[in-house]
């Protein structure tokens, strides 16, 4: 599956958070105006929430009214339902799941 620059763009954007953090998930969401978001997992006492879950957080905060597209990196082989239900919520979005290599290893809708 070859992906354009943009949606390369988002799976680049969630390897870093992920590195720079060295969290177990890093994410990215690009919302309709072409703005991106990146994060990582949070794993508080009193908070847990996923990367994804981050990321949409910050878009939804800061206006955004839909996505375009979402990346989540991890080892998982699967988004969470949680992760996938969150995505739901934000329009007909497209999520990439990729490995912490970079490498694509699904596609979401």
């Amino acid at each position: 599956m070859t992906l354009d620059a943009e949606d390369t763009k988002i799976i680049t954007l969630a390897r870093s958070a992920r590195a720079r953090s060295g969290s177990a998930e890093g994410a990215a969401v690009r919302d309709e105006t072409g703005r991106t978001y990146a994060a990582t997992d949070v794993d508080l006492p009193s908070l847990k929430l996923s990367a994804v879950q981050v990321a949409v957080a910050m878009a939804v905060s800061s206006g955004a009214e839909s996505l375009e597209a979402a990346a989540l990196v991890t080892e998982a082989e699967d988004p969470s339902p949680d992760d996938v239900a969150v995505i739901e919520d934000m329009g007909n979005t497209i999520l990439y799941l990729a490995g912490p290599d970079g490498v694509l290893k699904g596609r979401y809708v």
